[in-house]
């Protein structure tokens, strides 16, 4: 008798996170089983009477309520399911970051749903597996993070679709015919997405703005503040608004403020500065202690609250820093003019005088409205020709004029003193725990249509200290009478360092032979300083510094003072910048309405204040960081056929980053373009390893490489890797 073959058993479907999926995206309304059916597309016997178990299932786990016999609705509190925001990765997959969750959680290609980078989502976490990472998939996108994006233009025959040159945006954006505006074949082109049918591969755009061609200096600037949102010109009735401001100073207005125009007074700023929003002046007491005025433009005076002028602003929140151009907050007629503390000329100041001893120490304050007349303009190589010479004499080659003046003598005793009072005020700081960043800024020598000619590092001296001392002294004494008195108040706050971040830095600057110790609070910050100090002049001082600045928590603006801990200050605020920054034109006003012996101003509204400028500096830093990086690769393309000496800044799986040591550009050397052996990632060393020759390219190795692609749309530089410099030891 012959054995009969067993039909192999089929396995059962599991439809329970689909259904948890269907009744989450209406989670008011409640499903039978043939409507879930009908959702599913499944109208088979098998198929139903599974759902059928699997609706029983869940409703026996609590995850859903049989409202009616039969109906069924999600339950509202559900543990699987949460509210945050994605984080797209570059690949198309992306991760959801729920404060509720302790580890962020997965979300495959398939489970976006239509959801895009930043965008704040519902989600439904699976089950978790053991050994295995949390999954899961976007429900509903409840907000979206941004609507309007920058790319270029493929038009077709009847439609058209713009790719962007963001690695986070996975999908292209489909343009219907009649939505492509004047944009011509291969134009950047600014899309605003207008829908996303739920079963359309790409979000529907319409052309909103033509920006020009790629790769045209113009059109590349443009399109990087496009990216962000950011203006690029003041709309014309702002403009006429402003024009239309009586900047004259009047003998009514100065006897309303304290006269300090009979003082020492003068700027010191960037040799191209056009706007001028401190000073500093000077007089010897009796005493013998020294009143020392920071005179910050009085933006405020001119700026009134509910106006046009004051709404675009605020909008602006800021003044935006690209490689070749400023977007300023305010127009010219306000920001290089009349708010702008000009020598020779009376300007309106809100001002910070303190009299203060020989040791740096405050022994009285006053803050108020004051009237000023600023004696002399000072670049900070001219301050500090004077600081190091101890001499009256500017020459030529430094000087703003283009010629070679004397300077006043009271003028050379006030900064000297200045700068002797600056030192002892930053050493006391550090003493007390503050975290000295003097990060090497790139700059660009620029020609008249903009293109780069040469890369030069600029360097905080001790005239730049001087000016910042005094600058933190006032916005800490402000902020300090304010919180003292418990008033709603606008601080910049900076919370302590993430420890996560240091140990993962820990492990980088150790292959360097550095080490940062954990013991306390002091501890860290005075290892970090040690650090600084120690790179200061080495080669991996740009990667060090960079992933110092990284490991610390953002600074921001809000209502909550919790201190500044960079700062090591208690109390901490912006009052000194107000014609590029609106946080300090809210300080000034709030100032002075306690000043005047107002009660405390609502902080609900202030705390949103806070929150719209802090995003806004963001993309205004992110704008800046992608302009300097547009420049680099312009700059690059400009010395392809050069060998340049550079050193591993990254090591990824599919390559390594390399900065040149000359000039800061840092580019990428595929994995597959290192010729010399097979390699692979080794995550442990955090190194590239040859399978033959078991050659290590880590962090801070000097290498050579020559520019293979730079792409200035992508803003992206590609090396080719040529040899090791056997020069150095590893």
């Amino acid at each position: 008798m012959s054995k009969r073959l067993r039909k192999p058993v089929k396995k059962e479907k599991d439809f329970s996170d689909k259904i948890i999926k269907i009744l989450s995206q209406s989670a008011n309304k409640a499903f039978n089983y043939k409507q879930i059916g009908a959702k599913l597309e499944l109208d088979d016997t098998q198929s139903r009477n599974q759902i059928i178990k699997d609706l029983k299932i869940l409703a026996s786990q609590d995850k859903i309520i049989e409202s009616e016999p039969g109906k069924y609705l999600i339950k509202a509190a559900s543990q699987d399911y949460y509210e945050g925001k994605i984080d797209m990765t570059g690949r198309k997959t992306a991760y959801f970051v729920c404060e509720e969750l302790e580890e962020d959680v997965f979300i495959p290609t398939n489970n976006l749903n239509h959801a895009l980078d930043k965008d704040i989502v519902k989600v439904y976490v699976y089950n978790k597996r053991k050994g295995k990472k949390p999954e899961g998939e976007v429900i509903e996108v409840i907000e979206r993070n941004k609507t309007d994006f920058v790319g270029v233009i493929d038009i077709q025959k009847n439609f058209s679709f713009v790719s962007t040159a963001n690695p986070k945006m996975y999908t292209d954006i489909f343009i219907p015919k009649d939505k492509i505006g004047e944009a011509e074949q291969g134009d950047v082109v600014l899309v605003h997405i207008e829908d996303w049918p739920k079963k359309a591969d790409s979000p529907f755009g319409t052309v909103v703005k033509v920006l020009g061609k790629p790769g045209e200096h113009d059109t590349e600037i443009h399109a990087i503040l496009a990216e962000y949102g950011l203006p690029s010109e003041f709309p014309i009735e702002v403009e006429t608004f402003a024009q239309k401001i009586d900047t004259s100073i009047t003998a009514d207005e100065i006897a309303n403020r304290r006269d300090m125009r009979d003082t020492l007074t003068f700027t010191i700023d960037p040799k191209d500065a056009k706007d001028f929003d401190d000073a500093l002046s000077f007089k010897k007491l009796e005493n013998g202690n020294y009143e020392i005025g920071i005179h910050i433009a009085d933006v405020s005076y001119y700026l009134e609250e509910g106006t046009i002028l004051d709404d675009e602003a605020y909008q602006r929140a800021t003044s935006v820093y690209l490689v070749d151009r400023v977007v300023p907050m305010l127009p010219e007629v306000l920001s290089n003019f009349a708010c702008s503390l000009r020598p020779q000329e009376e300007k309106y100041t809100f001002s910070a005088v303190f009299e203060i001893s020989e040791k740096a120490q405050v022994v009285n304050q006053w803050f108020g409205r004051t009237v000023i007349f600023s004696d002399q303009r000072f670049a900070y190589e001219e301050a500090q020709h004077i600081i190091e010479t101890k001499e009256d004499t500017i020459p030529e080659d430094i000087s703003i004029t283009g010629a070679s003046y004397i300077v006043a003598p009271e003028i050379v005793v006030a900064t000297l003193k200045l700068d002797e009072l600056a030192k002892i005020l930053r050493k006391k700081r550090m003493a007390d725990g503050a975290i000295s960043f003097d990060k090497v800024e790139v700059k660009f020598n620029l020609d008249d249509a903009g293109e780069p000619q040469g890369v030069y590092f600029k360097v905080s001296r001790d005239a730049n200290h001087l000016i910042e001392e005094f600058m933190l002294l006032a916005n800490k004494k402000v902020a300090e009478y304010i919180g003292k008195q418990k008033k709603t108040f606008i601080y910049r706050i900076h919370d302590e360092p993430n420890e996560d971040k240091l140990i993962a830095m820990q492990t980088v600057i150790a292959k360097f032979g550095y080490k940062i110790d954990f013991r306390n609070k002091g501890d860290v910050s005075k290892s970090l300083n040690q650090l600084m100090a120690d790179v200061n002049g080495k080669k991996e001082q740009n990667l060090i510094d960079t992933l110092a600045i990284r490991s610390m928590s953002k600074a921001k603006y809000s209502t909550d003072n919790i201190g500044h801990y960079g700062l090591a200050f208690d109390y901490y605020s912006h009052f000194t910048s107000p014609i590029r920054r609106y946080p300090d034109v809210m300080v000034h006003r709030l100032l002075q309405f306690y000043l005047d012996g107002a009660k405390s101003a609502d902080e609900e509204v202030y705390e949103k204040k806070c929150l719209h400028c802090s995003t806004m500096e963001g993309l205004a830093t992110n704008a800046e960081r992608d302009s300097i990086k547009y420049m680099q690769v312009k700059y690059m393309q400009d010395h392809q056929d050069e060998e340049f000496l550079g050193v591993i800044s990254g090591v990824t799986e599919w390559g390594i980053y390399v900065e040149i040591i000359e000039n800061k550009c840092e580019g990428m050397v595929r994995i597959r373009d290192i010729k010399d052996d097979y390699y692979t990632f080794d995550e442990k060393q955090y190194a590239l390893v040859g399978a033959t020759s078991n050659d290590i390219l880590q962090l801070g190795d000097e290498i050579y490489v020559k520019v293979k692609n730079a792409d200035l749309v992508k803003k992206q530089l590609d090396f080719n890797f040529l040899r090791r410099n056997t020069e150095t030891k590893k």
